[in-house]
Order: structure tokens, then C-alpha cells, then sequence
């Protein structure tokens, strides 16, 4: 772990801060699981309800401005509470992002970017069918690796991937668009 500098020490880069919102429980389980899961290298998935969301809204408020300040470290004191938790900057954007997809209301998963997926939830996640995965992968355009009969797919990889095909599309628009003006069609 870590060696944190004590918030209050002259070393300490970090921002006392003390609350005066309520910031939800539920957020920070949400983390603390999520923590916890991503140290063992399982996908960690939740639906929100409607509690949640409310919930997830009030913390989001709470910890934007935190977000936007400067330092290394943030120091949160619970309300009600003596305890101080510190999140170093990194941390606290990943709780602000979690908190971010909790208030769209979906079901959200986080995934480790070295956890192995199944070709049918690629498939899922680029909202393709499993058969085009299947061909992507044979073709060897996305990397994959087989266990058994089974395929297996690295999230970075699919992310990659699809991060390539977002810039190809962009380009490909971006020429249709250009085309369109030339010819003088209104775009």
C-alpha cells in the first residue's frame, strides 16, 4: 500500500476537506467493492434503481468540486464521523466516473482491462453477433487466444479495437463530408 502523507503535515499535498453534504454511503461500498474486485480481477456489475441514482446525484454534486482542485490527494471526513478518508486524485476520478454512470440509470460494469471475456460478451460490447466476432478474430484483426474449443478476448484489446474502428468511421465521415460540401449539397 501506499505510503500516504498525513493531510495535515507540511509534506502533504493533499486538501483537508470536511463535507458539509451528505455524501452517499452507497458510493463509497460502490468503490470500496469495486476496489475489492478489481484486486481479484473480476468484473464488478451493478443496476442502479432509483434510489441509487438520487443517491449517486447528491455525491456526484458533492465531489465535482473536489475533482477540479489541485493535489495529489483528496481527505474526505464523514459526516458525523472522526474518520478521514484519503483518495489520491486517480481514485477520486474513478469514483467521480462510477458516480457519473450511476446517474444514467443503466446497468454498469467495470472491467479490468487485463480481464478475459468470453467471444459472446465481445460480441456484446461491440454490439456485434458472435459470429462477426468469431471472423474478427480468425482474421486475427482483433487478438484473441483459445482455451479448449472456447476463444477468449483481453478487454484492452476489444477496447483497442474499437477505439480504431470509432477513429476509422470519424475519418470515413469526415470524407463524406467534405465530398458533400464540394459538390455543394448543404452539409
Amino acid at each position: 500500500m501506499k505510503n500516504v502523507p498525513s493531510p495535515l503535515s507540511p509534506v502533504g499535498r493533499g486538501l483537508l476537506v470536511s463535507l458539509v453534504t451528505h455524501v452517499s454511503l452507497v458510493s463509497f461500498v460502490a468503490f470500496i467493492s469495486f476496489s475489492s474486485y478489481v484486486a481479484s480481477m473480476t468484473t464488478f456489475t451493478f443496476a442502479t434503481s432509483s434510489d441509487s441514482i438520487v443517491d449517486a446525484e447528491k455525491a456526484l454534486n458533492a465531489l465535482l468540486p473536489l475533482a477540479r482542485k489541485r493535489g495529489g490527494y483528496v481527505h474526505l471526513q464523514l459526516m458525523g464521523s472522526e474518520q478521514m478518508i484519503t483518495l489520491s486524485r486517480e481514485t477520486l476520478t474513478i469514483v467521480v466516473e462510477v458516480l457519473r454512470q450511476m446517474t444514467q440509470g443503466g446497468a454498469t460494469a467495470l472491467v479490468p482491462l487485463e480481464e478475459e471475456l468470453s467471444s459472446q460478451q465481445a460480441a456484446d460490447i461491440l454490439n456485434v453477433s458472435r459470429p462477426y466476432l468469431v471472423r474478427l478474430l480468425d482474421k486475427g484483426i482483433i487478438p484473441s487466444r483459445k482455451v479448449g474449443k472456447h476463444r477468449r478476448v483481453l478487454m484492452n484489446d476489444l477496447l483497442a479495437y474499437k477505439k480504431s474502428e470509432e477513429n476509422a468511421q470519424r475519418v470515413r465521415l469526415d470524407e463524406l463530408t467534405a465530398e458533400a460540401q464540394r459538390l455543394g449539397l448543404g452539409y
